[in-house]
């Protein structure tokens, strides 16, 4: 990954030239193309680091460093440089399933790559002692590396978590939106100014120039609280996925949500999937929802997976249980009827 210096417009500006990272799409990427379900723990986890050390961090992350996090934060900053690149092992895909399964992940990384990764992130520097030590590819390094992301998480994001889940799915909920009235062109056209989609490349502003072509793997787009400029994978040969800055200027509003039903909402008529629905008056577990719905604990499991496909809930793995949340196009649907 490549990080700004600041804002936007630092992150795309480098001696006095404009950078862009151009998305090459074939028909199957865009048939492959899609939104993930919302807040990736390990994403959020290393871009509040990046806003961590600028002049004005968000605002959830004041006064986010006391002597408490001092053993954590010494171990991720020099991962985590305030510009530039870094390591792409720090952001599994398999975070999108919760902060366990991400951790995981980052757990078993290859020794190879570790070390491919820290050099060059590292370069004609000399390595703290900790990043060598991680390079080596040990298992204790390691462990202590996944202790500080999580430890971080829980202290930093924690208790704000509700509010950065709230901002993705509102813009999922938009992006949703124009995929299903229009399909994947008509959701890249969404993203402006920063992202620009010209049939059929999607041109990016970026530190640096490069060419991105996805090969009919299609692009996994991500939005995230603390991104301040889209964020890519810096290995061509990983899943590509673009990270980006979640909207927060108002535009999902509830006469833009309601919305006649389409072929995907239509699988939610029926009795029990409503009830499940209605039963999302506040954020709740899996087990929770099946006690208010009144059903079956691996019914209520279903049918949130097919509430949160078609958009209409958030769900995020919190250590051992999964978290439900209404959308705004849920909160809107409910409204309507």
């Amino acid at each position: 990954m490549w990080l700004p210096s600041g804002g936007i417009g630092d992150r795309t500006i480098i001696g006095g030239t404009h950078h862009v990272m151009r998305i090459h799409f074939t028909a199957e990427d865009l048939a492959r193309t899609q939104v993930a379900d919302g807040a990736d723990p390990l994403w959020e986890t290393v871009l509040s680091l990046h806003s961590l050390q600028e002049r004005r961090p968000d605002p959830v992350l004041a006064g986010r460093r006391p002597a408490s996090l001092a053993r954590p934060l010494s171990m991720l900053l020099p991962l985590v440089p305030p510009r530039g690149y870094f390591p792409d092992f720090l952001t599994p895909g398999a975070g999108s399933a919760g902060l366990d399964a991400g951790l995981d992940a980052v757990l078993s990384t290859p020794r190879t790559r570790l070390r491919s990764e820290l050099t060059t992130l590292t370069g004609r520097d000399s390595p703290v002692p900790w990043t060598r030590s991680l390079a080596d590819g040990g298992a204790p390094a390691l462990r202590r590396l996944t202790g500080s992301l999580r430890e971080y998480h829980d202290a930093a994001l924690g208790p704000h978590w509700t509010r950065i889940v709230r901002r993705t799915a509102a813009d999922r909920a938009l992006r949703l939106h124009a995929l299903w009235q229009g399909g994947s062109e008509a959701m890249l056209r969404t993203y402006g100014p920063s992202m620009r989609w010209r049939p059929p490349v999607l041109e990016v502003d970026y530190p640096v120039d490069r060419d991105l072509h996805l090969d009919g793997r299609g692009l996994l787009l991500v939005p995230s609280y603390f991104c301040r400029g889209p964020v890519a994978l810096a290995n061509p040969e990983l899943p590509p996925v673009l990270v980006y800055p979640a909207s927060t200027d108002g535009q999902v509003t509830d006469s833009d949500l309601r919305l006649p039903l389409t072929p995907c909402l239509a699988r939610l008529i029926g009795h029990t999937r409503a009830a499940v629905l209605e039963s999302l008056s506040s954020d709740c577990t899996t087990t929770e929802l099946a006690q208010r719905a009144g059903v079956a604990l691996s019914t209520a499991s279903e049918h949130a997976a097919v509430l949160r496909s078609a958009g209409l809930v958030s769900s995020v793995r919190e250590r051992n249980v999964v978290r439900h949340t209404l959308t705004p196009l849920g909160s809107a649907l409910l409204r309507s009827n």
